[in-house]
């Protein structure tokens, strides 16, 4: 257990690495009731010399990102999925969980180490705002079934990089089930 993760309740995961750096965040687990599915983003990734498609090209990716100390997480978690993924109009938000975790960033190229905040997004619609990522974000919106993306995850875990969104997803899709959205 890293020395950093104080609370015995929070589960740690992922692979410690050397020359890690912290960065504190959440995600945002999106479901629209009125579908089924989980807005989540596709990776579009290319060799910038070659053009040929990495190994993360296509990969889902739950909408995410770090929270500055100064700014409330939940607040934070929002802003990051308005800004990556357009949608606006939540009917219900709610905290899922914690976790510690270990990972490599693959569109910064970068290992971190963060505390993981993970919140369970009802949508009120499916409306859309433009996006607006930052330069080493290259993804889309799409939806899909739990189970694709959990499929998704597990599928590209080698590395042990999914396990806190595997984790997150598993806790939010019980979480619907309670709430009658029988997923």
């Amino acid at each position: 257990m890293n020395p950093t993760n104080l609370n015995p309740e929070i589960k740690e995961f992922g692979t410690p690495r050397e020359n890690e750096e912290r960065r504190d965040g959440g995600c945002g687990i999106v479901y629209d009731p009125a579908t089924k599915l989980f807005a989540v983003g596709k990776q579009h990734q290319t060799d910038p010399a070659t053009g040929a498609p990495l190994p993360t090209d296509g990969a889902l990716r739950i909408f995410s990102g770090g929270v500055s100390a100064d700014e409330d997480i939940t607040e934070g978690i929002l802003r990051e999925v308005q800004e990556e993924s357009g949608l606006y109009d939540f009917a219900q938000v709610e905290l899922i969980g914690q976790a510690f975790t270990h990972y490599h960033n693959s569109l910064r190229n970068v290992n971190r180490v963060a505390l993981a905040t993970c919140l369970l997004i009802v949508l009120k619609s499916a409306d859309v705002r433009a996006v607006e990522l930052e330069e080493h974000e290259k993804f889309s919106l799409v939806w899909v079934t739990a189970e694709e993306l959990l499929a998704d995850m597990k599928a590209r875990n080698g590395n042990k990089d999914n396990d806190h969104w595997i984790y997150f997803m598993e806790k939010a899709t019980l979480r619907l089930g309670e709430l009658g959205f029988g997923i």
